[in-house]
């Protein structure tokens, strides 16, 4: 299988989009998003250094769960790491404010 290029984000993010159809799989993005910014939040608050590990863990497990049982597709961060973190975070804000239906 040959691995899709993209010259720069946004070029990306509309592949990103068409990886994330299903609604479930948006909201499942969403929630993962939100929680990890909450974590890192408090964690720097707190001083937890392990919080940003817990962060991170937390926003992709919530994804791929969306990816694995509901999209049924392979997560672009196996082959876009640095553009679909990113991805996600446009994502979040266009469904916060009603760009993306979610």
């Amino acid at each position: 299988m040959t691995q899709k290029t993209f010259a720069s984000f946004a070029e990306f993010y509309p592949f990103y989009l068409d990886e994330h159809r299903d609604r479930t799989c948006r909201r499942l993005h969403f929630t993962g998003t939100t929680l990890a910014l909450v974590i890192l939040v408090l964690s720097i608050a707190r001083g937890w250094p392990w919080g940003i590990a817990v962060a991170l863990v937390t926003g992709y497990a919530f994804a791929w769960v969306g990816h694995f049982f509901f999209e049924k597709n392979r997560p672009a961060t196996f082959s876009h790491p640095f553009y679909s973190f990113l991805g996600d975070w446009v994502m979040w804000r266009d469904m916060l404010t009603g760009r993306i239906r979610f």
